[in-house]
């Protein structure tokens, strides 16, 4: 029978680690799990065998105890021998490891995700972690060229000839909904409050594109706000001496090649 034909709910306290799993977790990524279990519940099932063995979903075991849960959905490996059970502990952590990804389609996702107000921490993603790139110098196409290129192209905004609205440039929903709440609170410390009244700013949504064409309206005085208020970037080393932008080693190298080579 196919494991994932059925899935049950157990007791966590029947279920035993395998002793010899060579696969870490580290109370960091326990952490993400148990976060992401709270943000989306249960999507893979604990595969087990039939005494309660975990052949799949140390970590998952771990992030549901953290969370004291009593109970979690397993799967159960009926049947297979103890060399398969063994194997697939390793493979299941294994062919994860094999794939790859796509730069510049995960930049892509990860970017409009944050500005979506998401938090990337839920999907493993710190909020200003660096994405290393594969070097140039060590992945080349069948001619010796780099499948990648070398050249570093800020993308430059083209204006148009309308303005946005202010009301435009962002979205407050979220932000004014806490806010109200905190506001309507009495029993909240009014330092507590302050806090907290802070913390909901980062509920606000900016659109960056209608941000752009508002800022090629704006007056000098008013762009330079802007500029030190990082809702545009116009000068790139400025951006990275104010940590706005932060690179990896390898592309920061490009970077500052490049630009000696165009001085």
């Amino acid at each position: 029978m196919n494991p994932a034909d059925k899935v049950e709910k157990w007791s966590i306290d029947k279920l035993i680690p395998y002793a010899r799993n060579s696969r870490t977790h580290s109370d960091e990524q326990i952490s993400q799990i148990a976060a992401s279990i709270k943000e989306w519940g249960w999507t893979t099932p604990i595969l087990v065998d039939e005494q309660g063995g975990i052949i799949a979903g140390h970590g998952r075991t771990l992030a549901a105890q953290k969370l004291k849960m009593t109970e979690v959905p397993v799967v159960i490996a009926k049947g297979w021998s103890d060399t398969k059970k063994r194997a697939y502990i390793i493979a299941d952590n294994k062919l994860a490891l094999n794939a790859d990804w796509d730069h510049e389609m995960l930049a892509l996702e990860l970017g409009e995700l944050g500005d979506l107000g998401f938090d990337l921490d839920l999907i493993g993603f710190a909020v200003n972690e660096n994405l290393e790139f594969p070097s140039p110098e060590n992945d080349t196409d069948d001619d010796g060229d780099s499948k990648y290129s070398k050249k570093i192209d800020a993308p430059v905004y083209e204006p148009t000839e309308d303005c946005p609205q202010i009301v435009e440039l962002y979205d407050k929903d979220k932000y004014e909904e806490l806010t109200a709440k905190i506001y309507q609170d009495d029993s909240i410390d009014s330092e507590i409050k302050d806090f907290l009244l802070a913390a909901a700013a980062r509920h606000i949504r900016f659109d960056f594109e209608q941000i752009a064409e508002f800022y090629a309206h704006a007056p000098p005085d008013l762009q330079q706000l802007m500029e030190d208020s990082a809702l545009v970037i116009v000068d790139f080393d400025k951006a990275i001496a104010g940590g706005y932008v932060k690179l990896s080693q390898n592309i920061s190298e490009i970077y500052a090649s490049e630009k000696g080579e165009a001085q």
